[in-house]
């Protein structure tokens, strides 16, 4: 039967409450991996602690910290916490560094990630009459499969036609009636720029919600997909190592991602020094599973750049909210001593009339000096103009980014439609000082 996901009892629990189940569902996974789990055993002796050491939510921050290279090193099998005669499905990351990092789900697990992708979806705006479009690719990859049983679950129609072939993707949209579009930002405009070089306009689509993820973008992306998609789009938050997309999205008033913390406990450390930070303060997100059986998490670094909100949303719900990712840690550009994200860049490429929606940064370093340099694509008109007025165009955005990031930054000006594409996650940045 069609029906619209709202969990008030969990989503609007009062803060005392919240904290009770926390850590209840907290010592019940503490034990659980201390017992089932060689990794964590020997992690939790090496600090000294035990699961019992455990009596306050905020005894959390004594545990050690979980990270990839622990998975790695465990390869493929070695965290996970149940018998592989319980693990009814296996994902796995892409291993473009080295050996993937694998994670498995129980029966149970993906009945709550199927709940929580509900969640977010119900939040955004999706219901039973909607046909959602699901444009990230099938296969180890979690997205497309969080996002297709979630939108099931609401009792939505659902089109898995997954990754690529863009034609194909706009041909569907137009005849299927698609009203909400799933995929990367980075896509969404990809997809709009293709239709307008075709003559389609992209507001004659049945499309209603953009539901966005895998990647970090800014609020001047979001404006720009808004504007020319002629959707409402929203973001949502989620990695395979701690479950897939469901960990966090936002409401339909957009103040930031909702962390399901009835399943997730939050921290936000100093990335170098590992310390938790104050409420309000910026950091990278950790993440503690506390319902997971197959492959619980226990303070994984994400090594994603985000804030807390603690205060209730105007939607009712109490669940902490995190901040739109900065950028990852692991992604920072440092250039001449100055922290730099692609997001800051973004977000100023975007304010200034003429620059495409498209970039790619260049990082050197010529003798011992950092340089960066900001490839932009422009419109025709500005590509084509005469030698003096790009001039005075590129001073414009280089004091604009100079402005905003602290550091400079060469702008070159590439013409339409030279930067790649990109139907999954957008590589940005090609840092030279690494190779």
């Amino acid at each position: 039967m069609k029906q619209l996901i709202w969990d008030p009892k969990n989503e609007c629990m009062a803060r005392e409450d919240l904290e009770r189940l926390q850590l209840e569902r907290l010592k019940t996974t503490l034990e659980q991996v201390y017992h089932r789990v060689p990794c964590y055993q020997g992690k939790f002796k090496l600090a000294c602690v035990a699961p019992e050491d455990v009596r306050t939510l905020s005894d959390l921050r004594r545990l050690p910290f979980t990270t990839k290279e622990d998975l790695r090193l465990n390869y493929p099998y070695g965290m996970f916490a149940v018998p592989m005669r319980e693990v009814v499905r296996i994902h796995s990351s892409s291993g473009t560094t080295g050996k993937p990092t694998v994670v498995g789900y129980s029966r149970q697990d993906l009945q709550t990630w199927t709940e929580l992708v509900a969640r977010f979806m119900t939040a955004a705006g999706v219901t039973a009459d909607d046909i959602v479009h699901i444009a990230f690719g099938y296969g180890l990859f979690t997205g497309a499969f969080g996002l297709h049983y979630g939108a099931e679950r609401i009792g939505a129609s659902v089109i898995p036609i997954s990754g690529g072939n863009t034609q194909k993707q706009i041909m569907i949209m137009q005849d299927y009636k698609s009203t909400a579009l799933v995929c990367t930002p980075s896509y969404a405009l990809t997809l709009v720029d293709f239709m307008e070089k075709k003559g389609i306009d992209p507001k004659s689509l049945a499309l209603r919600f953009g539901l966005f993820g895998a990647e970090p973008w800014s609020e001047e992306m979001r404006r720009e997909i808004e504007t020319r998609l002629g959707v409402v789009a929203t973001d949502n938050y989620g990695l395979s190592e701690v479950m897939g997309p469901g960990v966090a999205g936002e409401c339909s008033y957009r103040c930031g991602m909702h962390i399901f913390e009835d399943h997730f406990i939050p921290e936000i450390i100093d990335p170098d020094t590992g310390e938790v930070l104050p409420e309000g303060a910026v950091g990278e997100l950790v993440l503690t599973t506390i319902s997971k059986q197959a492959f619980p998490m226990i303070r994984y670094r994400t090594r994603d750049i985000t804030r807390l909100h603690y205060q209730p949303c105007r939607c009712g719900r109490t669940h902490v909210r995190m901040e739109k990712t900065m950028g990852r840690s692991d992604d920072m550009l440092i250039i001449k001593g100055v922290n730099v994200f692609p997001t800051q860049i973004e977000e100023v490429l975007f304010q200034v009339e003429g620059c495409e929606p498209h970039y790619q940064l260049i990082v050197d370093r010529v003798g011992s000096m950092d340089t960066l340099e900001v490839q932009v694509e422009v419109n025709e008109k500005i590509f084509f103009d005469e030698m003096k007025m790009q001039r005075a165009f590129v001073d414009t955005v280089e004091k604009k980014l100079a402005s905003a990031l602290g550091v400079s930054a060469k702008v070159k000006l590439v013409e339409p439609s030279s930067i790649p594409r990109h139907e999954g996650k957008a590589n940005r940045v090609t840092d030279r000082r690494k190779i």
